[in-house]
């Protein structure tokens, strides 16, 4: 099998192609992140770097039997300010398409898969699902991480011979059950579920008892955004009132009751039914730009390890060691979980 793989990041793809028991004779990655593509090379060090997918020259192409990717999702995101599919970063999308039908023309059989936010509006899912001939499924990789991750996956991977071609008929993978706490290499969490990874999740900032009471003291009332903290037992910012603790704020609306190693979301300060409201389900989402994961460690707040943020992707936990954990989160929430490609992948002999 010959792959192209359009905005290849750290190569999730190759791994999942790997894992499904799939073998690949040439593997062609677009990147353009030099963090990225160490770590590919770390990982795959016969993987073919062919650079920016607006300079790709598609002759080269010609026996290519599967092309995948996910094009930037910053102007589709709801975290983003929603420029839509023609912002200038996701317009690469049709860039995307324009390689695929392409390679169609040399080889009709080509497989191809596209993945995106599942906060994209419905327009601008309309688009890229007539653009790219089929209809996508919607997955949540809290099915088979601790993570929330709402994403949409576009392919014409088929799971058997079926007349709903418009359609990508990939099942819903089967419940894991893995939880937050699970994914810990130590201390304790009261989410269910981590939110959607993103990057500058991990600041050093946290590493500093102080500094993070006092930056909360100063930015709770500031209303900066969704953050889930959890909270240690300090009498600067707990107190014990009719047998339960309440955290010392400076907003008018008072204190906010928890409960001893609850994980509490210090978001809307101004609200008196979210604010302090504890998260139950998957981690947040990992991706950019959101300081927002954090555990307990024996009352203390910490963030999370490298490894555990692989796992919130479902990566192995040695797979970014190579770099940062700043950059690791960049590049991992920038990417796919893991066991969502594999999923897909697995169906490909059907095809």
């Amino acid at each position: 099998m010959n792959v192209l793989s359009l905005f290849d990041g750290i190569s999730a793809g190759q791994l999942a192609l790997q894992r499904a028991g799939l073998k690949v004779d040439e593997y062609y990655a677009s990147e353009i992140d030099k963090y990225a593509i160490q770590v590919t090379q770390k990982n795959f060090p016969n993987t073919i770097q062919v650079g920016d997918i607006c300079n790709l020259d598609g002759i080269k192409f010609k026996d290519i039997d599967i092309v995948f990717g996910g094009s930037p999702c910053q102007d589709l995101s709801a975290a983003g300010k929603r420029a839509g599919i023609n912002g200038s970063k996701s317009s690469l999308f049709f860039v995307f398409v324009e390689i695929l039908e392409h390679i169609k023309s040399l080889n009709p059989k080509v497989l191809f898969l596209q993945e995106n936010v599942g906060s994209a509006s419905k327009l601008d899912v309309g688009i890229m699902s007539r653009a790219l001939g089929v209809y996508p499924v919607r997955i949540n990789s809290s099915l088979v991480t601790a993570q929330l991750r709402d994403r949409y996956y576009w392919s014409n991977i088929r799971t058997k011979e079926t007349m709903f071609d418009l359609v990508t008929d990939i099942p819903q993978p089967q419940d894991r059950k893995i939880m937050f706490k699970d994914i810990l290499e130590s201390g304790n969490t009261k989410y269910s579920k981590s939110d959607c990874l993103i990057e500058n999740a991990y600041k050093d900032l946290y590493k500093d008892m102080d500094k993070f009471k006092l930056f909360i003291l100063k930015k709770e009332s500031e209303g900066f955004g969704r953050k889930n903290y959890v909270i240690e037992k300090d009498n600067n910012l707990l107190y014990q009132e009719n047998n339960k603790l309440k955290i010392k704020t400076n907003t008018t609306k008072g204190f906010d009751i928890v409960t001893e190693n609850d994980c509490i979301d210090l978001s809307f300060p101004s609200s008196t039914t979210r604010r302090g409201r504890v998260t139950k389900g998957k981690s947040p989402c990992l991706m950019e730009s959101v300081n927002n994961i954090f555990a307990l460690q024996n009352y203390r707040v910490r963030n999370l390890t490298k490894t555990e943020f692989c796992r919130l992707q479902g990566f192995p936990d040695n797979y970014c060691d190579i770099l940062s954990i700043q950059k690791s989160i960049s590049l991992l929430g920038d990417g796919w979980t893991l066991p969502i490609i594999e999923h897909i992948f697995s169906f490909i002999k059907n095809n």
